[in-house]
C-alpha cells in the first residue's frame, strides 16, 4: 500500500492541501519551498507537479523559479511516497539537543560530536538537523548553513531564519568565512609546505560510495581546491596541523593531506587502514579532524563573529600520550 502526504493513507481519501507562505520562506523559489514542504517526495516528482500545473500559487499556475511571498496560498496536489520513506516519516528522529557555542534569534552554532551525520541520507536515517527539529517542535525554521563529514567534530551553523540562511550561505559560497580545522597527520609534515593548490574530482565507486581524488591541473573535471597548512605541534610519528580551507570541496582536507603522503590519523576512507587499526587499540577510535575555528559576519548586524570549539577530550588525551612518547 502507498502512503499519501496531505491526506489519509488510503488512495481514495487523498486530499488537496493548501499551505500559506510564512515570512521566513518569503523570497524562496517555488521548487525549493516544495522540496522542503513535501518531505520524502522525490525531486523529480516535485518538478513534474509544477510543470503539470497541479501546483497553484494564489490560484494561478507558476514556474519552478517563481519566488513565493508572505501570505501566498499554495495548492498542493496529493502526492505519494514509497513505503520505506513513509515509514521513516512516521518514525521521526529522536529529539536531541547539542552543545551550543552561540545562539540568538538568527542562528545556532553547534559543537557537533564526531560520529553524528549532519542530516539523513546515504544510509543514515537522521542527523543533527532532524534531531534538532524534533527537540524544538516550536521552531518554525531550522536549516543547515553548511556541512561537516560524519566523523568530523566541531563548529556547525544552523540558521533559524530564511534571511540568515541566505546571507550565511552567500558568505560561504563567496569564501568570505574563515574555516580552520585541527588535523593530526601521520609522519613529520614539512614546515615549508604551507599551500596545497591541487584540483579535486568527485566520483562514485561501483557500490555507490562517494569518493574524491586529486587530478591534474588541466583535467576538465577538476575543481580548483586550495588548502593552507600550518604546523601547530610536532609529535612522535605525527604532526598536529592547523588547516584553513579557502574552497569548500567534499573531503577536501582529507584528500589534500593524504595526497601529500600524510593522511589524517583514523581516516577510514583515505588513510592507512593498518595503522588505523593499531591506533584504535591505542585509544584513537575516530578520525582526528576537528572544525576548530570559524569566522563570519553576523547575518543581521554584519559584525564579525569568531567561534572556537575546544579540541574534544578524546583527542586531547591522544595528543598528550603522543607528547609523552616523544619525551
Amino acid at each position: 500500500m502507498k502512503h499519501i502526504i496531505g491526506g489519509d493513507t488510503a488512495p481514495a481519501s487523498a486530499q488537496v492541501k493548501f499551505v500559506t507562505v510564512e515570512e521566513d520562506s518569503a523570497g524562496q523559489r517555488l521548487d525549493n519551498f516544495l522540496i522542503r514542504e513535501l518531505k520524502g517526495v522525490p525531486k523529480t516528482h516535485v518538478y513534474r507537479i509544477i510543470r503539470s500545473g497541479e501546483v497553484r500559487v494564489n490560484k494561478g499556475r507558476a514556474g519552478a523559479d517563481t519566488r513565493v511571498e508572505t501570505g501566498d496560498v499554495i495548492r498542493l496536489p496529493p502526492v505519494r511516497v514509497s513505503e520505506k520513506i513513509a515509514e521513516k516519516l512516521e518514525k521521526p528522529a529522536p529529539a536531541r539537543e547539542f552543545p551550543i557555542l552561540l545562539e540568538d534569534e538568527h542562528l545556532i552554532a553547534i559543537d557537533k560530536p564526531a560520529g553524528v551525520a549532519v542530516h539523513g541520507g546515504s544510509g543514515v536515517s537522521f542527523g543533527v538537523i532532524e534531531q534538532l527539529r524534533q527537540a524544538r517542535p516550536a521552531a518554525k525554521f531550522l536549516e543547515l548553513v553548511h556541512r561537516l563529514d560524519r566523523e568530523t567534530s566541531g563548529i556547525l551553523l544552523v540558521a533559524k531564519k530564511r534571511s540568515a540562511l541566505t546571507k550565511l550561505q552567500d558568505q560561504f559560497r563567496e569564501r568570505e568565512t574563515g574555516k580552520t580545522y585541527l588535523a593530526l597527520v601521520v609522519g613529520a609534515w614539512p614546515a615549508n609546505k604551507k599551500v596545497i593548490d591541487v584540483p579535486l574530482h568527485k566520483y562514485l565507486q561501483a557500490d555507490g560510495e562517494r569518493r574524491v581524488k586529486v587530478v591534474a591541473k588541466d583535467d576538465p573535471d577538476g575543481m580548483r581546491s586550495i588548502t593552507l597548512v600550518k604546523v601547530a605541534q610536532k609529535l612522535a610519528d605525527f604532526t598536529l596541523l592547523e588547516v584553513t580551507i579557502k574552497t569548500g570541496r567534499t573531503h577536501q582536507i582529507r584528500v589534500h593531506l593524504a595526497s601529500q603522503g600524510h593522511a589524517i590519523a583514523g581516516d577510514d576512507k583515505y588513510g592507512d587502514f593498518e595503522l588505523n587499526r593499531a591506533l584504535q587499540k591505542q585509544g584513537l577510535k575516530r578520525m582526528f579532524l576537528h572544525a576548530w575555528r570559524l569566522t563570519f559576519a553576523h547575518p543581521q548586524t554584519a559584525q564579525g563573529v569568531e567561534l572556537l570549539s575546544p579540541l574534544p577530550a578524546e583527542l586531547v588525551r591522544f595528543v598528550e600520550e603522543k607528547k609523552n612518547d616523544k619525551a
